[in-house]
């Protein structure tokens, strides 16, 4: 007997739009990921973190319904992510490889009549024009995609991507080998379909990038390393610091930075360079600019210590063992 499709909810802009809940993939004896558990909001960009091999692009493939998990559950689109269910979670998805795969010999215009029509998309002249005014590609419809830079390209295939009007985009290395102009066009055509309320999912090796577009990241080698907003992160594995400067080392530091209020540690890191960790910096910043000043030091800079969601990565990553991420 044929099992049925769950009945499909309506579209949900308070539900996840994405949740996923102990879901794991093994091919075999090898593992590609493993109990991993997250949600996304609706209209959020997330970022997916991790070295190669991670499963960073498996996790995608499983949650676009091209490859079964082994293990676990979740929901896209407010659908269960079940067999019975993938046509209709396809419809209200789209996924944009690394690789653009489009017709090098056909148009622009003419790719995506020929992805329209193998979406069955309603209205496809209307999608059509809608996705390349997104991209801003309009000018360019009639230019064949062989002739196009890898940033023009990209774009096609992000205009490929939104035919179907997606609730959820997943975006795998969408800026991968482009140069900063052209990467720069991908974070603004991202922007716009964030502030538009689509929900991103992006995998990226660009931790720049996910600084800049994240609202918040999952950093996964294999298992879940940790997720959150990127400053969450830095905070809860760094702690707040502050730098000071000075002319001259100061005679005696630890008479100066012992005992002033919110500093918990401190550490000299080179001549009139001082590292302080403290509980809060808006407390500490004052007493210790006027600690310093009483001291007689000539103050060059006070400035708060920011850790990069770089720093973030490479600390959870060496924990694991891993020697090269990328």
């Amino acid at each position: 007997m044929q099992t049925q499709p769950q009945p499909v909810p309506p579209h949900n802009t308070t539900s996840p739009a994405l949740s996923v809940e102990r879901l794991s993939k093994r091919f075999g004896d090898r593992i590609a990921f493993d109990d991993v558990s997250f949600e996304v909001g609706p209209g959020e960009v997330f970022g997916f973190l991790g070295p190669n091999g991670a499963g960073k692009t498996t996790t995608v493939r499983t949650l676009g319904t091209l490859i079964a998990p082994t293990s676990g559950l979740a929901t896209v689109a407010g659908i269960p992510l079940t067999p019975e269910n993938g046509l209709e979670i396809r419809r209200r998805i789209a996924i944009m490889p690394e690789s653009p795969g489009l017709y090098l010999r056909l148009s622009v215009k003419e790719n995506l009549e020929c992805f329209a029509d193998l979406y069955e998309t309603p209205k496809p002249n209307d999608r059509i024009r809608a996705a390349l005014q997104a991209v801003n590609l309009v000018d360019r419809a009639s230019d064949i995609c062989g002739s196009l830079s890898k940033g023009l390209r990209q774009r096609v295939a992000l205009a490929r991507a939104l035919l179907s009007d997606p609730e959820v985009l997943f975006l795998d290395e969408p800026t991968a080998g482009l140069d900063p102009a052209a990467a720069h066009e991908v974070h603004d055509l991202i922007d716009t379909l964030r502030r538009g309320g689509v929900t991103i999912f992006l995998t990226t090796h660009r931790l720049e990038e996910a600084e800049r577009l994240c609202d918040r990241v999952a950093i996964l080698n294999t298992t879940l390393r940790t997720i959150g907003p990127p400053k969450e992160l830095r905070d809860r594995l760094f702690g707040k610091a502050l730098v000071i400067r000075t002319v001259q080392p100061l005679t005696d530091p630890g008479d100066v930075l012992v005992g002033v209020p919110a500093v918990e540690s401190w550490r000299q890191d080179e001549d009139g360079t001082y590292i302080l960790v403290v509980s809060d910096v808006a407390a500490a910043a004052p007493a210790i600019t006027r600690a310093l000043v009483a001291a007689g030091a000539d103050v060059l800079s006070i400035s708060e210590s920011r850790h990069s969601l770089e720093d973030v990565y490479l600390k959870l990553i060496d924990q694991d063992g891993e020697t090269d991420p990328k």
